[in-house]
């Protein structure tokens, strides 16, 4: 399971960095994107500094994988320090070849297949715990001292890194970049939660919560658990039925216990993730 796991990692971090280095090479340097991360900070530096936005990109690549070194710990060094090494040599292989595609992509577009492709490819590589060495460095670190989810972290710095270059390139070109982030932040959460089933939590308020319980146990064959509750008008103690079920399974739920108690309260959110008993494996309903 080690080796498999092992080779698992080093093919989503290969991938990912492909991905990523496709993003930058296509669409971001060509069409001068203020997207997030270490590429948008290099194209909103360029102008003035007059340094090669490729040449900024592995300055910051270096220097934030030494930080995230110590701040991530060993394993996330040692994981990081292949995406640090393969990025850079994508991104020179795609940018050296310098490829007429014979289409003028509108910005607008460029803007958003580049931050798609790109949180696809930082998505996977997070998937393996490591990072891409880039300004995915960052929420990392703020997300282990503060649980913050990693995607809404993502997506504050990479709009700060946009607003870096309205000075250089004017409020277009902003709105333009924001365009990326959202799409980079998007499609990062989705790759992040591939592989959990979309579920809803509910919870139902009923004096005939013991009938309920037994009827979803025997009608949708979930699992419930029974919470201490107290009324906060009458003061009088009762049960609240929490459950969890797939998606397809709310409209049986609803009927169920509108046959028990057309009065009962059922309070619904969804479950964006759901792993465990009855969830980690394909469950046929």
């Amino acid at each position: 399971m080690k080796v498999r796991s092992f080779f698992s990692d080093l093919t989503l971090v290969l991938i990912g960095n492909f991905f990523l280095a496709c993003s930058v090479g296509f669409f971001i340097l060509p069409y001068k994107v203020l997207s997030g991360g270490v590429a948008g900070i290099a194209v909103a530096l360029e102008p003035i500094t007059r340094i090669p936005a490729t040449y900024w990109i592995y300055v910051l690549i270096i220097g934030l994988f030494l930080i995230g070194s110590v701040f991530l710990g060993k394993k996330f060094a040692v994981h990081t320090a292949l995406s640090s090494f393969l990025y850079p040599v994508f991104l020179t292989y795609i940018t050296s070849l310098n490829w007429n595609v014979g289409v003028d992509v509108d910005p607008l577009l460029a803007s958003l297949y580049g931050g798609l492709l790109a949180g696809i490819g930082v998505g996977m590589v997070f998937r393996t715990g490591a990072s891409t060495g880039g300004m995915d460095v960052p929420p990392l670190v703020v997300n282990k001292y503060t649980g913050i989810p990693v995607s809404k972290l993502v997506l504050v710095v990479d709009a700060l890194t946009v607003l870096l270059g309205f000075t250089v390139y004017g409020l277009q070109a902003v709105l333009v970049g924001l365009i990326s982030v959202w799409a980079c932040a998007y499609a990062l959460d989705k790759v992040m939660l591939f592989g959990g089933q979309e579920a809803r939590s509910v919870m139902i308020i009923s004096n005939s919560y013991r009938q309920i319980t037994q009827a979803i146990h025997d009608f949708l064959d979930r699992g419930t658990t029974l919470l201490e509750a107290e009324g906060g008008y009458t003061g009088d103690e009762r049960k609240i039925v929490l459950s969890v079920i797939s998606k397809n399974q709310y409209p049986e739920l609803v009927k169920v216990v509108s046959m028990i108690d057309k009065d009962a309260f059922i309070i619904v959110t969804d479950a964006t993730e759901v792993k465990g008993n009855g969830f980690s494996f394909d469950y046929k309903v």
